[in-house]
C-alpha cells in the first residue's frame, strides 16, 4: 500500500489553476483519435483527489462521459461531488461517481468498462512495485489509453537565484525518494520508470513537459509550495534547519513583493496500448 500523505482540500484548490495551465494539451490531441467508439466514455481517475483532472479534461473530450474518481480520502471525494466536471466538448453530459479505494490494489472489477484511465500528481508518490502493478492493471485489464499528468522530475528553478537553492533542491529530491513502509518511493524517477514499464508491454508512449511557471500573480501558491518544499528538505536533512529559516524569510519576502518567480518541472505521459 502506498504511503498515505494527507492532502488538504485548500491546497488542491490553490494549485488547480497552475495544474490546469501546465498539463499538456498536445497529449490530449494525440489521445482523441485513440479513444474507444462507445456511446458513453467511462474514465477512471486514480488518486483523483478533489476531481481537478476531470474538471480540466472532460470539457476537452467529446461525447457523453462517466467519470469514476478513486481516492482514499473521503473528504476529498466529497469535494468531487460538490464541484463536478461540467459538460463535454460538444455540450453533452458528464456524470461523476466516487469510490473510496486504494489505487495500488486495483482488480479487474475496479476498471470494468474503462475507456480511459487518468491520474495527476500521483506517480512520484509510488514505489516501483506499486507503479508496475498499477500500469499492468490499466494496460492488461482495461486495455485502454492511460494519461498520467504532472509527475515531478526533480528540477526546480527560482529567480533570482540564491546560494541555498541547490542544497534545498537536492535534499527535497532525496525526500521524494525516501524509503517508507511500502518501499522506496520513485519521486523524480517515476516518469522514467513508467516509460520503461509501459514500453515493455509493447505500448506506444509519449512524454511531454508540463511545468508550473509561477510569478507575481501566484504569491499564495508560491508561499504554500515553498513552505512545503523547504519543510520536506529539512525533514530529510535536519542540519539545514538553521540556514533554512532565514532563507525561507527572504524568499517569502520576495514572493510578497512580486519579485520571485518559480519553475517546477513536471512531465505528462500518454500510454497507448
Amino acid at each position: 500500500m502506498a504511503e498515505h500523505v494527507r492532502v488538504s482540500p485548500q491546497w488542491l484548490v490553490l494549485r488547480e489553476p497552475a495544474d490546469a495551465a501546465a498539463r499538456s494539451t498536445e497529449l490530449v490531441e494525440l489521445l482523441l483519435p485513440r479513444l474507444p467508439a462507445t456511446e458513453r466514455l467511462v474514465v477512471h481517475d486514480l488518486g483523483g483527489g478533489s476531481g481537478a483532472m476531470g474538471r480540466w479534461l472532460a470539457p476537452r473530450l467529446p461525447g457523453p462521459q462517466h467519470w469514476v474518481v478513486h481516492d482514499r480520502d473521503p473528504d476529498l471525494l466529497e469535494e468531487v461531488l460538490a464541484r463536478p466536471a461540467g459538460t463535454a466538448a460538444d455540450g453533452t453530459d458528464v456524470t461523476v461517481e466516487v469510490r473510496r479505494s486504494d489505487i495500488t490494489q486495483l482488480t479487474h472489477d475496479d476498471l470494468a468498462g474503462a475507456g480511459l484511465v487518468v491520474a495527476s500528481a500521483l506517480l512520484d508518490m509510488l514505489t516501483a512495485r506499486e507503479l508496475t502493478a498499477m500500469l499492468h492493471s490499466c494496460l492488461e485489464i482495461g486495455r485502454c489509453p492511460v494519461l498520467l499528468a504532472l509527475t515531478v522530475v526533480g528540477r526546480v528553478s527560482l529567480s533570482p537565484a540564491d546560494p541555498l537553492d541547490a542544497r534545498l533542491a537536492s535534499a527535497f529530491d532525496a525526500h521524494q525518494r525516501r524509503t517508507t513502509a511500502a518501499g522506496r518511493l520513485l519521486g523524480p524517477d517515476a516518469t522514467e520508470a513508467a516509460v520503461e514499464v509501459a514500453r515493455a508491454t509493447g505500448a506506444e508512449v509519449h512524454v511531454r513537459p508540463s511545468p508550473w511557471r509561477l510569478g507575481a500573480d501566484d504569491e499564495g501558491l508560491i508561499a504554500e509550495w515553498f513552505d512545503g518544499w523547504v519543510g520536506a528538505a529539512c525533514e530529510q536533512e535536519p542540519p539545514l534547519v538553521g540556514d533554512a529559516d532565514p532563507y525561507r524569510a527572504r524568499r517569502l519576502e520576495q514572493a510578497a513583493a512580486g519579485e520571485l518567480s518559480v519553475i517546477v518541472d513536471h512531465s505528462d505521459l500518454l500510454v497507448l496500448p
